[in-house]
């Protein structure tokens, strides 16, 4: 039999229109927030067509809403069913979970889309639309994997867990539903849009909203008032020299590259309800990054410390307090060693796929592998085939290439981390 490295190429190259179409097809949905399940019904078809173990139920409100890291933006998941699809290995073999999210953002105004934004138009070796690159792509990434090992009728030892979740972009119901109903493995993987690095460490962050008081006054005597803006300045100017004090922190050098590691960033803000008026509310909303190695608590008390700071260092403020709320979503934040056992399978594949070192990195935004490490204890990585630079933009796509490419080094490693346990005949 032929090295399975030089079979797999070969069964990636001879597979490409059928996996570009599988692509098509589930961008083609618009999974968002709500509407998963037609999406998530291709999932199941192919899933079958593997002859998976398939695990398909809606989470329950009411069983998550207790535990300490479920966030979500609605009480209730009907029509929008998580998917678990298992390979039982013959045993003795180390358990891998491939973790994916079927959720996408909205498509935002059409008319900044240079064609339909759920179109899957196929177009200078890229597939463009809504999910294609996060994390459509990464998806089918996996699903491929699985099929180029079943195609030269290899056994593995370990088990291999495939997880399609819902509601990642709004802090990860469907994986904490997936930890809690008794899925662990030894490792995952996360195919999130890396542009093919690879994150053994990612930031978490925290929604919190911010109300600033003021005094209401005629604007052609706006002396007589405290402009809620102005202070709201104040408040902006606290939550920055919080950031750069939490940034000097940081001296891993798996941010050298990335300017704020963990930012603090304002994102809305609104107040004022007549322009001659002064207005006396001010709200803002924004986004707390956490760092790899801190917890979402600590995160907490270092802004409620600012901000009681403030109340108690302003005149205005101590008469009139800012209040803090922390609402929305959350992502925890995940690290594992970058000599760990399964962040050196990743590389070797890759090395063995691109003929060059990887480019390891921490990642800039969330994920569910906060949840996988800190919930379920199961060593993550964060590795994919997609961009950030077009997740959530107008116009996303996909390079092809590079989505086989994952898929090629996501074989590699389930073969290495689970380990072979009978070799197959060639069956391309």
């Amino acid at each position: 039999m032929e090295h399975p490295q030089q079979l797999l190429h070969h069964w990636f190259l001879q597979q490409r229109k059928s996996g570009i179409e599988l692509l098509r097809r589930l961008v083609q949905e618009a999974s968002t927030q709500g509407n998963e399940a037609t999406a998530q019904a291709l999932i199941i078809e192919k899933c079958r067509q593997l002859q998976l173990e398939l695990d398909i139920w809606e989470p329950n409100y009411d069983e998550l809403k207790h535990h300490p890291y479920f966030v979500a933006s609605r009480s209730d998941f009907v029509n929008s069913p998580n998917v678990v699809a298992v390979w039982k290995g013959t045993g003795g073999g180390r358990s891998l979970i491939l973790n994916s999210h079927i959720d996408v953002v909205p498509e935002g105004d059409p008319n900044q889309w240079k064609a339909e934004p759920y179109s899957g138009i196929v177009k200078d070796g890229k597939v463009y639309g809504r999910g294609a690159s996060d994390m459509k792509g990464g998806t089918v990434s996996l699903l491929l994997a699985i099929e180029a090992i079943q195609s030269l009728g290899i056994r593995l030892k370990g088990d291999v867990i495939f997880q399609s979740v819902i509601e990642e972009e709004s802090g990860g119901t469907g994986t904490l539903a997936a930890i809690l109903r008794g899925y662990r493995a030894d490792g995952a993987i996360i195919p999130e849009p890396t542009n093919m690095k690879i994150f053994p460490k990612q930031q978490g962050s925290l929604w919190f909203r911010l109300t600033v008081q003021g005094k209401s006054a005629h604007g052609g005597t706006r002396y007589e008032g405290v402009s809620a803006l102005e202070k709201a300045w104040v408040v902006f100017e606290s939550v920055r020299q919080l950031e750069a004090e939490r940034n000097t922190r940081i001296h891993d050098p798996l941010y050298q590259n990335i300017p704020i590691p963990i930012p603090i960033n304002i994102g809305t803000v609104n107040g004022g309800t007549w322009p001659s008026s002064v207005p006396d509310c001010v709200i803002l909303e924004g986004r707390m990054g956490i760092a790899p190695n801190e917890t979402v608590e600590h995160a907490k008390q270092e802004m409620e410390e600012t901000i009681c700071t403030l109340n108690e260092r302003d005149k205005w403020f101590r008469a009139h307090p800012v209040q803090l709320e922390w609402f929305g979503a959350q992502w925890l934040p995940s690290s594992i060693d970058d000599t760990h056992p399964l962040m050196n399978a990743m590389m070797d594949v890759y090395r063995r796929v691109k003929g060059e070192d990887p480019i390891i990195e921490a990642s800039p935004w969330g994920t569910d592998g906060g949840l996988l490490t800190q919930v379920g204890a199961i060593p993550t990585i964060v590795f994919g085939p997609g961009t950030t630079a077009v997740a959530h933009y107008p116009n996303e796509y996909i390079e092809i290439d590079r989505m086989f490419d994952v898929a090629e080094m996501i074989a590699l490693l389930i073969l290495d981390w689970c380990e072979i346990a009978q070799a197959g005949r060639r069956k391309l």
